[in-house]
């Protein structure tokens, strides 16, 4: 009967060899991810660079696979993507961001894309005019006014005139005393710590404002789930946002301007995280 020992001595041989045929499929695994041919798992060399170059891979290969693919693709100019096109007529000169020129004509210039997968939503900006037309007609018709499409063909006069409403704003939706908390959280470094104290802050705001922010948090990370067609993530939606859904109660011109870079990162991260903090 074989003894105890040598029970003991084939187990660990076994396990050995497993661990070697893991090890080396883990490395063929690597090598055609990587495009590289490390020679003879054997052999001291690839010893010495395949083990570096594991630790790295187990969290970067997913990274560089996709930065593999966009370097192969970066030579064929692209610009294909979904679109809802409405013919539309310009008052005044309207500057086309994609050919870089401006569209003249009195009636029917050219087409917009309609909607959430309008390319820079909340980013470019409507006409002032009819941005103005549709804060006069919520002063005089209040929840009544039209702002169907019918009305408003061009989203970006509607985004335009929702940042207008809380810009002009008397108190933020981010109150002035609830200002320095919201910062606060901006500064911290871990991400748990971070979610914590962003959510102590949000305590501080009146029910009213809270809620407000809850539900526009909400649409903006619908708008982010677009982001492929809109181009705009939840840090372009910052800072568009940051300055607009808060101000510093500060007067130092100096220390505004320093906070910009912390407002932009308080909406991008309650955007992200909107289904853990409301």
């Amino acid at each position: 009967m074989p003894s105890k020992e040598s029970w003991s001595g084939r187990k660990t041989n076994r396990a050995a060899v497993h661990k070697s045929k893991q090890e080396g499929r883990q490395q063929d695994l690597l090598i055609a991810a990587l495009g590289m041919k490390l020679g003879s798992p054997k052999s001291s060399s690839s010893v010495t660079i395949w083990q570096p170059l594991k630790l790295f891979a187990y969290s970067q290969l997913t990274s560089l696979v996709r930065r593999a693919t966009l370097k192969e693709n970066e030579q064929i100019p692209k610009y294909e993507k979904i679109h809802n096109f409405k013919v539309h007529t310009f008052r005044g000169p309207h500057w086309c961001e994609y050919c870089a020129n401006f569209m003249w004509g009195l009636i029917a210039q050219g087409v917009k894309c309609a909607g959430l997968n309008s390319e820079g939503l909340y980013r470019v900006s409507g006409f002032s005019d009819l941005i103005e037309d549709v804060k006069m007609a919520f002063d005089r018709d209040g929840e009544k006014a039209d702002i169907s499409v019918n009305m408003y063909e061009d989203i970006n006069i509607i985004t335009g005139a929702l940042k207008l409403y809380f810009r002009d704003l008397p108190i933020p939706l981010i109150t002035y005393d609830a200002y320095p908390k919201f910062i606060e959280s901006a500064k911290i470094m871990d991400p748990d710590e971070q979610l914590e104290t962003l959510h102590e802050a949000l305590k501080l705001l009146p029910p009213a404002h809270c809620e407000t922010l809850r539900y526009l948090m909400a649409h903006l990370k619908r708008v982010t789930l677009h982001e492929k067609e809109n181009l705009m993530n939840a840090e372009n939606l910052g800072i568009v946002f940051g300055p607009t859904l808060m101000r510093s109660p500060e007067l130092d011109a100096m220390a505004a301007l320093n906070d910009i870079r912390y407002q932009r990162l308080v909406v991008e991260l309650l955007i992200k995280n909107e289904d853990i903090l409301f």
